[in-house]
């Protein structure tokens, strides 16, 4: 795998991660909307991330034919939960229902917290391999003097 190809690799993990920081974000401040413009309460939104192949080169494809082709990380798809919304009894809340129950996303904010958390470290070590990369390359560079 060329520096190149490794520089291509970090910066789809960086991508990726900022598109589930997005979602995690977005999550959290909706954690209490009970109306939303489709009716009834927010739905928690997931990442599912894929592998990406990194190619564009004719040496990327050559290696990928051979099964050695350096392999990236990309949003498949954004999957909204479908579970029921939690119910809380507020009987005086705008949104309750004939019974005085209200919907509330089901979510757990800890838990989001947490997966944020994950998203920023993966983000720092993708960060973190660019710049490994980039004083590779300014040693290699430095060979050449």
């Amino acid at each position: 795998m060329s520096l190149l190809n490794a520089l291509s690799v970090s910066a789809s993990g960086m991508s990726a991660q900022r598109e589930r920081t997005e979602l995690l974000v977005e999550n959290l401040a909706n954690s209490d909307t009970t109306r939303t413009p489709e009716g009834g309460p927010y739905r928690r939104k997931d990442a599912v991330f894929t592998s990406d192949p990194a190619a564009a080169q004719f040496s990327s494809m050559f290696e990928n034919a051979v099964g050695n082709a350096p392999v990236g990380v990309r949003v498949a798809q954004v999957v909204t939960d479908t579970r029921d919304p939690e119910m809380r009894y507020l009987p005086g809340h705008p949104d309750a229902n004939a019974d005085g129950y209200v919907a509330y996303p089901r979510m757990n904010p800890a838990e989001d917290m947490v997966d944020l958390m994950g998203a920023s470290r993966s983000y720092q070590a993708n960060v973190a391999a660019i710049g490994a990369v980039k004083d590779m390359i300014a040693k290699s560079l430095e060979l050449f003097k």
